[in-house]
């Protein structure tokens, strides 16, 4: 029966409620047990799928088809447990299973209302698994306070209640403002935020407290005073120059140790952090650098494009080299030349997005690439984009373009190269799909196996013809344009298992161009960098010494 750690955040969001998780996760492994990490969001969305970027950031997905908060991403890169469906849920999907039961007659007649109704959903969603592993972090979005999130606070502290005494601990990471003027940091923010979970029946095990400066004996006195948590349970979270760091700065903060002293676990097994010790060597100890553009429509927000940048650094890592990245913003050059704006990288990615904004530079972006012999990754629109720009600029197909863009497919106004995907096999059925389908989850979402061509530089870089990646998509390249870009030289080296859909591309004359249709980023872990971004980055070190 897995033990419960309940990770609240109070005074700001984004204080790093994510990254604590993960690295508490991590410190957990090293020290020989299980874990499972979740995330609970208050917003009424039932999942991020329809979020624009530009609002949370990135979605991730599983393998199992979840659109997830871009947390069960740093949960994965830190622990290596493959997230799941059941590892992620919204108040929308709450309050959807609630009302689908209701109308079923489920609740035989009573009035719904949050408590029990919502409160007992939330509850049945975290008992999901818990025969499976040691530990059940469970990460509570939004802060202490925040209307939307009550429903979850409430069923968090039921269900401490509900399970014996002592398997259940929580966890709040508040902010430790730096008054500059006083030379001062002050802890009155943590102590009502405190003050507020405790009013609503939680009362915090551990304190992890952001700051900028280190906190001294005496205010950790204080905050153990007034919080009501002992001075050993107030543990610092100090800015650090990676977040890879995080969890060796964790557990020099002795929060491993806290938390399995809350649970009277002893003695405590020791851990082994050899693994993060060399994660922080191959950050901090580069033999070199090299510069690669994200050419994207979403780059005024990193978090955008966060499994990306995270994959691009753990690329760096198998090479030992920094990994520069600068964004680029496509739209910058939609109608004029790319050259001013891509000359001076050593390579360049194309990432996924939707919508027509930007795409001409990122087909410009490719074809740079091409003609200049410039490492090149195109992940999904990016693949789409540099077929694209192979069926105008190669193959004679001048009019190519995207159903995505233009919806009078068919006509005579242009080739239809990507067309709106209408149906696939999943497993052992098929899935079909109209344009004018609901946007929410209907897209060809989770892991999908691929074939590649033996001999291709692909199967060279995976060791193989077999390969498993996550997908996230509505629109493929048309299968029936294979032969006339292959004549042209672009080598259709990977595609789904019935030779339908194409699902990697790859220049036999370039050094380094690849196009795919799936998400490799979302499967990186610094610690096993996925082999894509391994040998990109390489290509970019040998181009380095080129120039």
């Amino acid at each position: 029966m897995a033990r419960y750690i309940f990770i609240t955040g109070g005074v700001v969001s984004s204080l790093g409620k994510g990254l604590a998780s993960a690295a508490l996760g991590a410190l957990l492994q090293a020290r020989g047990f299980s874990v499972r990490l979740r995330k609970l969001d208050p917003y009424l969305n039932v999942d991020p799928g329809t979020m624009s970027p530009f609002e949370h950031g990135e979605v991730f997905v599983t393998d199992d088809g979840a659109e997830t908060d871009l947390d069960l991403g740093h949960y994965e890169r830190f622990t290596g447990v493959p997230a799941r469906k059941t590892d992620s849920v919204s108040s929308g999907r709450i309050y959807s299973n609630v009302l689908e039961k209701e109308r079923r007659g489920d609740y035989l007649g009573k009035t719904i209302q949050v408590v029990p109704h919502v409160t007992n959903e939330i509850k049945d969603f975290l008992h999901i698994g818990e025969d499976e592993v040691d530990f059940m972090l469970c990460e509570i979005g939004g802060t202490v306070g925040d209307i939307e999130g009550l429903p979850f606070f409430e069923a968090i502290r039921q269900f401490s209640h509900d399970k014996k005494r002592g398997q259940c601990i929580f966890m709040h990471l508040t902010l430790l403002p730096y008054l500059a003027a006083s030379g001062e940091l002050k802890t009155k923010p943590t102590q009502h935020s405190v003050k507020e979970l405790q009013s609503i029946g939680i009362a915090p095990d551990i304190l992890v407290c952001r700051s900028e400066h280190p906190i001294p004996d005496k205010e950790r006195e204080k905050i153990a005073l007034f919080c009501n948590v002992r001075k050993e349970s107030v543990v610092a979270a100090y800015d650090l120059k990676s977040i890879y760091e995080a969890p060796l700065a964790y557990h020099e903060q002795g929060l491993d140790q806290a938390v399995l002293d809350a649970f009277d676990i002893s003695p405590a097994p020791a851990p082994n952090l050899a693994m993060w010790h060399d994660v922080y060597d191959r950050i901090h100890n580069p033999e070199g650098h090299v510069k690669i553009a994200i050419v994207g429509k979403y780059t005024q927000l990193e978090d955008a494009y966060k499994s990306i940048a995270e994959a691009l650094t753990h690329g760096g890592m198998a090479n030992r080299v920094k990994v520069k990245i600068e964004w680029v913003d496509a739209e910058l050059f939609d109608r004029e030349d790319a050259a001013p704006y891509l000359e001076g990288y050593h390579a360049i990615l194309v990432p996924g997005g939707f919508g027509e904004r930007g795409t001409e530079g990122k087909i410009k972006a490719a074809q740079f690439a091409r003609e200049k012999q410039i490492p090149y990754l195109g992940i999904c629109l990016g693949m789409q984009m540099a077929v694209i720009e192979a069926a105008r600029n190669v193959a004679g197909l001048t009019t190519a373009g995207s159903e995505e863009f233009d919806h009078e497919a068919g006509g005579k106004r242009f080739e239809p190269v990507v067309y709106h995907l209408k149906e696939w096999v999943q497993g052992n059925h098929k899935v079909a799909r109209k344009t004018d389908d609901d946007k929410g989850g209907t897209m060809r979402l989770g892991a999908y196996s691929a074939t590649l061509t033996e001999g291709s530089r692909v199967a060279g870089i995976y060791g193989g013809t077999a390969i498993e990646e996550r997908h996230r998509h509505r629109y493929e390249v048309d299968v029936k344009y294979r032969d006339v870009l292959q004549q042209s030289g672009l080598m259709f080296s990977g595609m789904s298992p019935d030779g339908k859909l194409p699902e990697i591309v790859e220049w036999k004359d370039h050094p380094w161009f690849i196009g795919v249709q799936f998400h490799p980023e979302l499967k990186s872990k610094p610690f096993a960098p996925h082999p894509l971004f391994a040998d990109f980055v390489r290509a970019a070190v040998e181009m380095s010494r080129l120039v």
